[in-house]
């Protein structure tokens, strides 16, 4: 297929990370490194948790979208070194070298490997920046493995607020390793640092070999080359570097598989191995240790500049400081919240009254009698719903969304949320749509499939659907802030969310393919620019318009003509197990049910029209008001998000979604009914 003249052709990786071939990444470092807030921030909402084998030590794994490519990626327990290796560290250390397949060295142990993955295709060491030095010790070590390797320079905010100028260009020069500055805890650099850990499989991308000093690599020559057999090599299946150093040192594991299963060769090791060490000025064991304490040393002094304390970076430092804080994050993404809330009931509503509201008013002495007439009117009600849709609430939140999304604040919001979202199998990327949808769920939905997929889209949009959009919330203030007060008001709203927790959990189950975690990119701020904006929401909302608009303006025609022909009894009547069994509600109040699938408001002023009344209070009491606002707020979203729902995540789940949101709004209304009429019974109100 030709490519379009406006297309963008997008190189694909070569090799493709996916399915069976992706990635598997381990992450190690020493405590307090910060490696597992790394490894929080990328994983799915689904981690797989075992312990490595014969060490009773937790490890984490989750797979994880890297671009186009996947990872599976591996949360190691801390380790602090290689060499002289402890019991509970010789199951991390086992896995980094072998993985699910044991070296014939291990036949006779007979036990488990580790972990049942795989040995890792690169390693991610996460170090602490305040304390590189140290660190960098067990970076000599795991340079020695022969495995691609990536330092995630961790904490490189508080090394330059400490004065500890770090270059992380010349570590990298000197270690042959990409170095990557990261700030775990507030998202800075992850994306880069997993971007470049992949590149670093493709590329073979190996550290350079750090040997010991020259004085102690000429007097271990000996015992190399006594190593250097390929029965040895065969046995332990490590590399000859890595072998010579653990021998040397006299590492309790490698020195005591190969009495196991080399003795013969056991007096001549030891003799050259005591050979060697008459030469030292202490025992071989220290001598190694001090000469890489000193190398560490030596390395950090030459890429470290210590200086002033860095004084902050300005507006964007702090504004990073307040939104990705990880408690002032969430007072930030409240303030954005209110933002919404702000549009919504403030400006969409003033927009919704100069617009839609006076075309209604205008159109209110219409009162057509014939069928031609009655069809007019209809299409003109579904003109001025799609109107009331459009211009009041979708156009100004899709815009807002759009400005956010273009000047960062919104990936910020996504990555301080991700967790808490996580607890209803969802990703902090869809945090946005879900404070979108108080405005209107049709542009909420369509934002919820633009930053997810698969599961995960289906999941935020049957979820979203259960937010009371704007329509909604005028209908819940109009009866409930009338007839029930501020606390009915305030309880409805908090039934919606206890909701949305709960459906969240149960819909994971039912979906039980977990997508991967989401490596969230913090990209710089910036200021929006209003060209792009408007072309961003245009792009957002002419499908969404193409879709909508026959089915408002046909439902509309549909649910006149039934009413033109007086099937409002029928109607009425077919709706009586519902509206009168089970809900305890007027029988005329079916037709108000029904129309509400078109607009939410048009419930509203039809319960008038049934009535015949404006004072609803008289007709219903406190019961029968807050179980028909609930099953309102749970029942059937409008036309227009279902119409959005067919065509972002297929007919099946859009039906799926009618038929659960029916489902809740019958179960929990008729729940809160029963309870309500006992508490009525039991207090004698």
């Amino acid at each position: 297929m030709k490519p379009t003249p406006n297309s963008v052709q997008v190189p694909l990786p070569n090799p493709l990370f996916r399915g069976e071939r992706r990635l598997r990444i381990a992450l190690v470092g020493m405590p307090g490194s910060g490696k597992s807030s790394l490894f929080q921030a990328v994983s799915s909402t689904a981690v797989n948790t075992g312990e490595l084998a014969g060490s009773q030590r937790v490890y984490g794994e989750s797979r994880v979208q890297i671009g186009l490519d996947e990872a599976s990626v591996i949360d190691l327990p801390s380790l602090h070194s290689l060499h002289h290796i402890k019991q509970p560290e010789l199951a991390t250390v086992q896995y980094l070298l072998w993985g699910d397949q044991p070296p014939p060295i291990s036949a006779h142990e007979g036990a488990a490997p580790p972990a049942p993955y795989g040995p890792p295709d690169v390693i991610i060491q996460v170090v602490d920046a305040t304390a590189l030095d140290r660190h960098l010790e067990l970076t000599l070590e795991l340079s020695m493995l022969g495995r691609p390797l990536v330092i995630a320079l961790n904490m490189s905010d508080q090394a330059d607020a400490k004065g500890m100028h770090i270059s992380s260009r010349a570590l990298t020069r000197k270690l042959g390793v990409p170095v990557v500055p990261t700030v775990a805890i507030m998202g800075h650099g992850i994306a880069e640092l997993f971007r470049t850990a992949a590149d670093s499989v493709r590329q073979q991308v190996c550290p350079l070999l750090q040997p010991a000093s020259q004085h102690i690599c000429d007097q271990l020559q000996p015992l190399s080359k006594f190593l250097n057999r390929p029965e040895i090599h065969a046995a332990f299946h490590v590399p000859h570097s890595f072998l010579l150093m653990q021998i040397a040192a006299g590492d309790d594991y490698f020195t005591g598989e190969m009495q196991q299963h080399f003795p013969e060769l056991i007096p001549e090791l030891t003799q050259l191995r005591d050979s060697a060490e008459q030469t030292m000025p202490r025992n071989l064991r220290e001598e190694l240790h001090a000469d890489r304490h000193h190398r560490a040393a030596s390395l950090f002094e030459a890429v470290t500049r210590l200086g002033a304390p860095h004084e902050g970076g300005g507006w964007r430092y702090w504004l990073d400081e307040f939104f990705l804080h990880p408690q002032w994050g969430l007072l930030g993404s409240l303030l954005v919240f209110a933002l919404v809330l702000f549009v919504v009931f403030e400006v969409s509503t003033w927009i919704d009254s100069m617009t839609a509201a006076r075309l209604i008013e205008a159109m209110a002495d219409w009162k057509p009698t014939t069928t031609g007439g009655v069809i007019g009117r209809a299409v003109s009600d579904g003109l001025v719903g799609l109107i009331g849709i459009v211009l009041p609430y979708m156009l100004p939140l899709v815009l807002l969304l759009v400005s956010l999304e273009e000047s960062g604040i919104m990936h910020r919001i996504a990555f301080v949320v991700d967790r808490g979202f996580h607890r209803i199998g969802l990703h902090g990327g869809v945090a946005v749509p879900f404070l979108l949808g108080l405005g209107c769920n049709v542009p909420a939905i369509s934002a919820a499939a633009r930053v997810s997929s698969g599961r995960e889209r289906v999941i935020a949009s049957v979820l979203i659907t259960f937010v009371p959009c704007s329509a909604r919330s005028a209908v819940i203030l109009a009866l409930a802030g009338k007839y029930l007060g501020g606390f009915g008001v305030f309880a409805i709203f908090m039934l919606t969310i206890l909701v949305i927790g709960i459906m969240g959990p149960l819909l994971t189950r039912r979906f039980a393919e977990r997508g991967p975690g989401q490596v969230q990119e913090i990209p710089p701020y910036a200021l929006p620019a209003w060209p792009t904006m408007l072309r961003e929401t245009w792009a957002r909302t002419s499908d969404i318009l193409t879709i909508v608009t026959p089915l408002l303006v046909g439902g509309s025609v549909v649910l006149a003509l039934l009413n033109h022909i007086g099937a409002d009894t029928y109607i009425n009547t077919l709706f009586t197990p519902i509206t009168v069994w089970w809900l305890g509600l007027p029988l005329v109040l079916g037709v108000p049910i029904l129309f509400g699938v078109l607009r939410k408001e048009l419930s509203l002023l039809m319960i008038y029209q049934a009535l015949g009344t404006f004072e609803v209070g008289q007709h219903m009491d406190w019961v029968q008001l807050s179980t028909f606002l609930i099953f309102m707020t749970f029942y059937i979203p409008c036309i227009s998000t279902f119409a959005v729902m067919l065509r972002t995540i297929g007919r099946k789940q859009a039906l799926f979604s009618i038929s659960l949101s029916v489902g809740v709004a019958l179960l929990v209304s008729g729940v809160v009914r029963l309870v309500l009429e006992g508490v009525r019974l039991f207090s004698g109100g």
